[in-house]
């Protein structure tokens, strides 16, 4: 299959989190199964991308185009990417294609593709990643974009693919049919995880004792990640537990200077709470193995993050505010309610009990390795493409004359494609 994958950003600008890897990851994996893939995405969150723009590129064996955004400020202030030359691009190319796999919808790119999709008949599917709902930052921009584009965006896709049971309710509440509604868990590449550092390589990095229980937050420092909480639950767990230490690993996303001056606040001093800015793979994988306990307050969708805790053996505290996963609370970890003390209480649960925390530990290895793996993601959304394909292909057939040169044509046809 001729397959466009959609998204604002992709490799190299991984500090935009799990949306990009995704992306990537499935694209790679599509390409080794045999298909053609296309990406549209633009030239960079940060900065600009020191890439060839508006034209295709090669990576990995992707067929990659990165889109010039217009206007900067609105990529930094607004979060809100501006590929002006796309749709000269989308004209001339979108016939071609078989399929195509929006993420993430309330992007301008996304309203291009949809509008030339439409108009030339050609289906697709929409990944929100977490964002099907208007929440959290930006709300009255999401509305307005909703009413121009979005609501439409979402109802004319061939089918949406959610992350969990908790995001079909989502979609079901913007107004889409249940049936209409895939689910597609996230999966990791186990491959990735072979050659790993020596443990404890972290921990002597920023001098963190070997006795030290370690709590880890991965992911960007924003707002809506909930992290004042991990702050203020700190507080609680430094009284029980004085050798403990917190480090927030990921790039900041408005919200790290407020984080800062509310440690300082809480008299949590440097050597306690450890803030590392972005971290390259490597640096995240030696975190990863170095820790007692990963936490993530709230989230949407379904956090790539929480699948490389599980492979380490790392248990889970999470909050009931936000997106949910039914596999963590009382099986990898703890699920509760959004109070600092009740949070402290469930970190400190596991740290104090190790037979507890060994038995979070098998069982989250387990789970990864048996249910969320990266090939079963891709094989369950190619499954989705294939039977879009064939959809629209029995659909075109019914549609035709049985005269022969209409015959003869849809032959043709076929042959192209």
């Amino acid at each position: 299959m001729r397959i466009l994958e959609v998204s604002n950003y992709f490799k190299p600008s991984w500090e935009t989190g799990g949306v990009t890897k995704v992306n990537y990851e499935l694209s790679r994996g599509l390409i080794e199964k045999g298909h053609e893939v296309t990406v549209y995405t633009t030239d960079g969150y940060a900065s600009r991308l020191d890439v060839p723009k508006n034209k295709p590129v090669c990576v990995d064996g992707i067929r990659v185009y990165y889109f010039y955004n217009l206007f900067r400020s609105l990529v930094k202030k607004m979060k809100f990417p501006t590929p002006y030359y796309a749709p000269f691009v989308l004209r001339g190319e979108i016939r071609n294609f078989d399929i195509i796999h929006i993420h993430e919808h309330r992007t301008l790119l996304a309203a291009f593709v949809r509008y030339y999709a439409k108009k030339y008949d050609v289906p697709y599917v929409v990944q929100a990643h977490g964002s099907v709902l208007p929440s959290f930052q930006k709300q009255k921009f999401k509305h307005m974009f909703d009413f121009f584009f979005g609501n439409q965006i979402l109802k004319d896709a061939t089918n949406l693919i959610a992350l969990s049971e908790s995001e079909v309710s989502q979609y079901e509440k913007m107004g889409i049919k249940k049936e209409n509604v895939k689910i597609v868990s996230n999966g990791i590449k186990i491959d990735e995880f072979k050659n790993l550092p020596l443990r404890g390589t972290f921990r002597k990095k920023f001098s963190i004792g070997v006795s030290d229980n370690l709590i880890l937050y991965v992911g960007r420092i924003h707002e809506s990640k909930g992290l004042d909480l991990v702050l203020r639950s700190f507080v609680n767990i430094l009284k029980e537990e004085p050798n403990s230490k917190l480090v927030f690993l990921g790039p900041d996303n408005g919200f790290l200077n407020h984080l800062r001056l509310l440690a300082k606040t809480l008299c949590l001093n440097d050597s306690a709470v450890i803030f590392t800015g972005f971290a390259t793979k490597e640096e995240k994988i030696a975190a990863l193995l170095d820790s007692d306990v990963f936490v993530t307050p709230t989230f949407t969708g379904f956090p790539i993050s929480f699948l490389e805790a599980c492979f380490f053996g790392l248990p889970i505290v999470t909050t009931n505010k936000g997106d949910s996963l039914d596999w963590i609370h009382e099986q990898v970890g703890y699920v509760v309610e959004y109070d600092s003390n009740t949070f402290a209480n469930a970190t400190l649960t596991i740290l104090k009990n190790k037979h507890l925390k060994d038995e979070f530990s098998i069982k989250a290895k387990n789970l990864v390795a048996c249910e969320f793996s990266l090939d079963s993601f891709i094989k369950n959304i190619e499954t989705i493409y294939i039977n879009i394909k064939i959809g629209s292909k029995l659909q075109s057939d019914c549609s035709l004359p049985t005269t022969d040169s209409c015959k003869h044509s849809s032959v043709n046809k076929e042959e192209r494609a």
